[in-house]
């Protein structure tokens, strides 16, 4: 792999040769290589467009790694350099080939007497080695290697000047042998989508923290026929305890005590050998509770005998332990067959101390055919962890049937003793979920997903010239109209019918990589309100829109839009393509943005699309999804109610989900996964499903079957401590049009860990959003717009994945309809408000009763306090601050122990009336009956006439103050401004000190000095004059 720092240009260079001018070059360094561009004489403005290549080890971590690229001017003729600047950048900032984007760079100076100016333009990529060499053989100006052994080289290149007739620059590349070491514990992952162990053992190579386990004890023993009864009883006692009431606690965050895996027991019935022993062994799972596995890999057979009757063999491998049998699929006529498949049996569902596999013959008609098997003892199985290598397989001898002798065959097995760390544990067929067949075998695995990364494309249509209308009779009425994808915008019509239309009006619209759609333009003319003629269209590929990552402009270009022509006499020529007009139009890819496509109360990524102007990570996030308890039926299933459960985590562009866990109320997943936090005021959001889709539905019922969602859980990391681990049981709460119900809990172990106190700070007072979106932002319309188009696109991207994240559950965790009215979201937000208000009326509360001396100490307190402040007036703003202080020193007591959840009264959900939850799960547009819209049509207007009362009395009071320099009332205003001049006159010559002690001691006095009446300048204001009259 090769780094390649591509030098574009640099602009407004600060002279240094004495002349007005620079010789300025380029030196970049990375990681002790040294590089160097041409010298560009005489030039403020160079253009180099010259590459540097450099090694590039992509199994190191370059996070905390800088490129500095350094900017000097070549002295003539006495040999040397002067110092015009120079740019460190971060390595984490570095894409591959294909994403690189022009980046302009402010050049800093070393020092404060350095004096430096000007920016440089770069490009910074990798590049595989083969693509390189190709670069260097076909390009002149970049350095060559001398031998393909050698990792030192030089090229000498010749430049013209107008002084001297050839100057001759040398190009050197100091390479410095690196050697990777054999236990370095960092690699960046490279790729997209991974396998969950892979971000399994990334969690790992993040901490760099490895526990020390040992093995649990194991014993045999035969399942009892009344667990499942006991399991439906339980299940039974959930639901009458739910049909009677819930405690006052039953949906509060709980605290959980799991068997997490700092440590764990010693012991074993099958004595030192096995895999029972006491070793110690590391574990990278400290956030769930242990699970141990037997796992069986079956790779191949070779000379298995033939039958006697075909002369063939169809043979498969079933393996069996207790009453859970596994098989492999049979090949058809192959004596050497090759399955590499891997089979898992948990440890609680162990029934035998043998192990045996058999391999047989499958026969079209009849019992299949017995050719061998290979017995394994518990007892000799050896175990495995990770990061231990994997066992290596060994060639067995087939025996008889009853062991009593070998028979012709042999078969590869691996088997061994793990946990759900193993990178097998993914793909493994599991004893659990043997009922299980066809496409629902990949549907019940544990994934790690990738949001497609998002792009704003922004579409400015200028102009358009020569429009030629169908109808020559008339000027034409102009728009244009463009598609990406399944979104169409459209600009307004032209006000001046013209053959040569303006708009200058931007259309924006949201694309994902890899851009599979084109862009579509089409020039219409609206002849009337039902028909539109298309004048000429264009069709764009995205690929090749610019891309920007700020403000700066970009080049506007002319495209000749084309038509079919349908006036022609010859059939043939139907189908022609006619120059018709040619549009103006500014197109581009938007890197400075983060494109929402989730709400924004409750967003986990705020990075900007660029991976260039992506920050540091701030923290790593460690979710362990241990179990879930006491879920509610969701089907039926031969008779009676099961759950099928899976839990899906969203952070970032990074989804997880969890396999399934068939049939179980209780279901344990045990997995464990990470997260970059990049900011620590975003939300992660876990949801539990009920999986419909296992291959064992009806024909023809599976295309329309949805996955049920049953719960979901939001975490505000920002209310995490760092480097706590917090286990908590969460309540899973769904509305539903009957009302708010609890359908189990869901346990979680989470902890966050900062990486660097200061940078957290730093964080937290810098926009929340790039700064795109405060430079340019977009309308609260267009952001909901995109953000709709965005969780489109998000969504049918995931649906297409194997196995599929299905698109009910992604808009159940995107919140695709919070933005939809709901009468009591309405309340909620209402009573919201009023809370906040509480405690400024409580405040005006509190000092009425100072004012009207109900309690005379108090009152006194404060008359003293008012007279210090008074007299040292500086001591105010303190006292504010440590009032404050002490108040949040107070509150640290009551500080709350577990992250907050979903809070149903706040949420007003036990109070809904059944009609508006009806209300709030009704379409859009509405399938409710017509007598029942008309009820709640009557009772939104009666509730936006309070609201447009309130509204109006707001603003009848602010007309009121309006009116007092308006001479509205003419009695009025010669009052007041009188009132004005004789204050002016008094504050001028009274102390300001004295001034406000009268103020203070007048609204502080005894309530034998008031009267009950209201106040001359309340009733002042209240015959002032509004604009109520003067509306219809």
């Amino acid at each position: 792999m090769k780094l390649v720092v591509e030098v574009i240009d640099a602009h407004d260079l600060i002279p240094k040769d004495g002349a007005g001018s620079s010789s300025p070059y380029v030196e970049v360094d990375f990681e002790n290589q040294t590089s160097r561009t041409k010298t560009i004489p005489k030039n403020l403005h160079p253009i180099w467009n010259q590459r540097i290549f450099f090694d590039f080890d992509k199994t190191k971590s370059y996070h905390h790694k800088f490129i500095e690229v350094s900017v000097y001017n070549e002295k003539r003729p006495v040999p040397g350099r002067n110092f015009l600047g120079r740019v460190r950048i971060r390595c984490l900032n570095i894409v591959r080939q294909g994403e690189e984007v022009y980046q302009s760079f402010k050049l800093e100076n070393k020092s404060f007497l350095s004096s430096v100016n000007g920016e440089i333009g770069l490009k910074i990529y990798t590049l595989p080695i083969s693509e390189t060499t190709n670069l260097i053989n076909t390009c002149p100006c970049l350095p060559r290697p001398s031998s393909p052994a050698s990792n030192d080289f030089s090229v000498s290149e010749k430049t013209e000047t107008r002084s001297s007739s050839l100057d001759l620059t040398e190009l050197t590349i100091e390479h410095t042998a690196t050697e990777v070491s054999s236990n370095v514990l960092t690699e960046e992952p490279k790729k997209f989508i991974k396998e969950s162990t892979d971000i399994r053992q990334e969690t790992t190579d993040w901490i760099q923290k490895h526990q020390v386990m040992q093995q649990p004890a194991f014993s045999l023993r035969k399942r009892s026929p009344k667990e499942g009864e006991s399991t439906m009883h339980h299940h039974q006692v959930n639901q009458q305890a739910h049909h009677l009431g819930h405690d006052e606690d039953e949906y509060e965050v709980k605290e959980a005590n799991p068997n997490l895996g700092e440590r764990w027991t010693v012991g074993g019935s099958y004595g030192g050998r096995g895999w029972m022993s006491g070793e110690r062994m590391t574990n990278t799972f400290d956030l769930v509770e242990q699970m141990f596995y037997l796992y069986v890999r079956v790779v191949k057979a070779k000379d298995l005998p033939a039958s006697s009757i075909t002369a063939s063999c169809d043979p498969y491998v079933e393996v069996k332990l207790g009453n859970y049998k596994g098989r492999t699929k049979h090949f058809e006529k192959k004596m050497n067959p090759e399955w590499n498949q891997v089979f898992s049996f948990s440890k609680e569902r162990i029934q035998s101390s043998n192990l045996e596999v058999f391999v047989k013959d499958k026969e079209m008609v009849g019992r299949d055919d017995y050719l061998g098997r290979v017995v394994f003892d518990l007892n000799e199985i050896p175990t495995r962890v990770p990061p231990d290598s994997p066992l290596a397989p060994q060639w067995y001898r087939l025996e008889d049937r009853r062991g009593e002798g070998k028979v012709r065959g042999e078969i590869m097995v691996a088997v061994w003793m793990g946990t759900q760390a193993d990178e097998a544990f993914t793909e493994s067929w599991h004893a659990d979920a043997a009922s299980v067949h066809g496409e629902g075998v990949f549907n019940i695995r544990s994934k790690v997903y990738v949001s497609p990364k998002l792009w704003y494309l922004r579409v400015k249509v200028i102009e358009a010239q020569d429009v030629v209308p169908n109808d020559r009779s008339r000027l034409p009425e102009v728009f244009v109209k463009v598609q990406v994808g399944s979104q169409v915008l459209k600009t307004v019509i032209c006000p001046a019918r013209t053959a040569n239309p303006m708009w200058n009006e931007d259309l924006v619209f949201v694309a994902a990589e890899p851009f599979e759609e084109q862009l579509l333009l089409t020039v219409e003319d609206q002849v009337h309100s039902s028909k539109d003629d298309v004048l000429g269209r264009i069709s764009l590929p995205l690929s090749t829109v610019e891309k920007r990552l700020d403000h700066r402009p970009v080049h506007s270009r002319w495209f000749n839009l084309e038509k079919y022509g349908f006036g022609s006499i010859e059939a043939d020529r139907r189908n022609e393509l006619k120059f018709s007009s040619r549009i103006h139009l500014m197109m581009c890819l938007e890197g400075g943005y983060h494109v929402l496509d989730e709400s924004s109360m409750c967003i986990s990524d705020q990075r900007p699309t660029a991976k260039q102007l992506w920050k540091p990570p701030v923290g790593i996030l460690e979710v362990g999804i241990l179990n879930a308890q006491g879920l509610l039926p969701m089907k039926m299933k031969d008779g009676r109610g099961s759950t099928d459960a899976y839990c899906v985590a969203k952070y970032g562009q990074k989804w997880v989900r969890t396999r399934t866990i068939l049939s179980n109320f209780s279901p344990k997943w045990n997995e464990q996964y990470t997260w970059e936090v990049y900011d620590p005021c975003t939300v992660i959001t876990l949801g539990v499903f009920d999986n419909c889709h296992l291959g064992t539905e009806k024909p023809g019922a599976s295309g329309a079957a949805r996955d049920s969602r049953i719960g979901k859980v939001r975490i505000r990391l920002s209310t995490l401590e760092a480097h706590r681990t917090y286990t908590s049981s969460y309540p899973l709460l769904v509305l539903h049009p009957t009302g708010v119900k609890k359908m189990g809990e869901l346990q979680l172990a989470v902890r966050f860990t900062s990486l660097s106190l200061s940078h957290m700070i730093y964080i937290y007072g810098h926009p929340l959003l790039p700064k795109m979106h405060y430079l340019h932002p977009f309308t609260v319309k267009q952001v909901e717009n995109l953000r709709y188009q965005a969780m489109n696109i998000v969504a049918t991207r995931l649906s297409r994945a194997e196995p599929p994240l299905r698109k009910e559950v992604v808009e159940y965790m995107l919140d695709v309809d919070s933005h939809m009215w709901s009468m009591r979201r309405s309340k909620a937000n209402f009573f919201r408000v009023m809370a906040l208000l509480s405690g400024i009326m409580s405040t005006n509360h509190w000092f009425g009763d100072v004012c009207q001396w109900k309690n005379p100490i108090t009152s006194v307190l404060v008359h003293v306090l008012f007279l210090i402040l008074i007299w040292y007036p500086e001591l105010i703003l303190p006292t504010i601050f440590l009032y404050m202080f002490l108040i949040g020193i107070w509150n640290y007591r009551y500080r709350p122990k577990h992250p907050p959840h979903m809070d149903t009264k706040l949420s007003w959900a036990e109070a809904a009336y059944p009609d508006e939850l009806d209300e709030e799960f009704d379409t859009f547009p509405t399938s409710r009956p017509q007598d029942a819209v008309r009820m709640r049509y009557d009772r939104l207007r009666s509730v936006a006439g309070r609201i447009q009362t309130v509204v109006g009395d707001i603003a009848t009071q602010g007309e009121r103050f309006q009116s007092l320099l308006s001479w509205r009332d003419p009695r009025a205003t010669s009052l007041f401004i009188v009132f004005c001049l004789c204050a002016a006159v008094v504050l001028y010559v009274t102390p300001f000190r004295v001034v406000s002690l009268v103020s203070g001691l007048y609204v502080l006095r005894h309530p034998r000095f008031r009267s009950k009446l209201p106040s001359v300048p309340g009733n002042f204001f209240k015959r002032l004059a509004a604009q109520t009259d003067s509306m219809l």
